[in-house]
């Protein structure tokens, strides 16, 4: 049984804290948060209890650690957790600065200890299929990818202020996600974006509304979209054009009825928001996370396909922080 210490007790990681209770293989032995009030509430709800990140890191006992703490905080609690011979499973991104993400690098890879970077869209299983689908050259050639992710509500502007930005905290994942589908990393980009959903957000420094554009050296194009608003709920659309069909993965709603009528045709919205739309991805990512301790093998780069690159691992031993601290140019 795997024993893990979760560091962190906001929104996030009461998702990480089902998946990690929910498998058979693995315990949740304590939980640690700046604001201890925090902790003992989450802890409460699992049947666990609260202890401090110095605690749980020190203790032998744990095998495990999973940080879902603020972005400022990972790089030092990766390499305090790595070098109490923990192995440790990061929400993204490994920092907001590339030059820290690699120095954490350095000090991890000098403890051997595995870590994976969750992105957790790659565990998703519709995303999964539309990639087997292109790899077994379904449609041909990729040549166009567009990317919808659009948020039913921008977040408080406290969590803005220290978030890293809608680059490199919302669009991250999109990043990641062009990266997961194309294979390769694109050879130019270029982005555009606005403060046009809540003008406190552009007063904070930073955007609502995004588009990028990358261009790759095959040709293809990818094309992302953010907003921090979308009224209807939580939209999160992949489309990938090649040279023989289309792909799509359409979003999640909340049921699958559709009314017909001489007024139309109509369904449900999609599902509001990630915790709905993506638990089940958070739990095969922690699956298989656990799978790889288990059998000693390279950490996972997304469901049902294992091998190195993405993660931290035994045989595969790199972070990879020009994609965990993506910063666009």
């Amino acid at each position: 049984m795997l024993k893990v210490g979760l560091l962190g007790a906001g929104r996030i990681a009461g998702v990480h804290a089902t998946a990690i209770t929910a498998h058979p293989k693995s315990t949740l032995s304590a939980v640690s948060d700046f604001y201890p009030e925090n902790a003992e509430k989450l802890a409460a709800q699992y049947g666990t209890v609260a202890r401090t990140t110095d605690e749980i890191i020190a203790d032998p006992a744990i095998d495990a650690v999973l940080i879902a703490t603020s972005t400022d905080t990972h790089s030092d609690l990766m390499e305090a957790a790595t070098r109490a011979g923990k192995a440790v499973l990061c929400e993204k991104p490994v920092d907001l600065s590339l030059e820290r993400a690699r120095a954490c690098q350095n000090v991890v890879d000098t403890t051997g200890r595995p870590v994976m970077i969750g992105f957790n869209r790659r565990f998703d299983a519709n995303f999964g299929a539309l990639k087997s689908a292109l790899d077994a050259g379904e449609i041909g050639k990729a040549e166009l990818l567009s990317i919808t992710s659009f948020d039913p509500a921008p977040p408080p502007v406290t969590y803005v202020k220290v978030s890293g930005g809608i680059f490199r905290d919302m669009m991250i994942h999109d990043f990641d996600m062009a990266h997961f589908i194309m294979g390769t990393a694109p050879v130019s980009i270029s982005a555009t974006a606005s403060s046009i959903v809540d003008p406190e957000i552009g007063a904070a420094g930073d955007f609502d509304t995004a588009i990028v554009t990358l261009r790759y050296a095959s040709g293809a194009l990818a094309v992302i979209k953010n907003s921090r608003r979308a009224a209807y709920g939580y939209d999160q659309r992949v489309e990938l054009l090649g040279s023989d069909g289309l792909l799509q993965a359409q979003n999640m709603l909340e049921n699958t009825v559709v009314k017909s009528a001489a007024q139309g045709v109509t369904s449900a919205k999609p599902t509001y928001f990630f915790l709905e739309r993506y638990m089940n991805a958070y739990k095969a990512e922690w699956a298989a996370f656990v799978t790889a301790l288990e059998t000693g093998g390279t950490m996972p780069r997304y469901l049902g396909r294992w091998g190195s690159g993405a993660c931290h691992g035994r045989g595969s031993h790199k972070i990879r922080p020009d994609r965990s601290a993506c910063r666009p140019r």
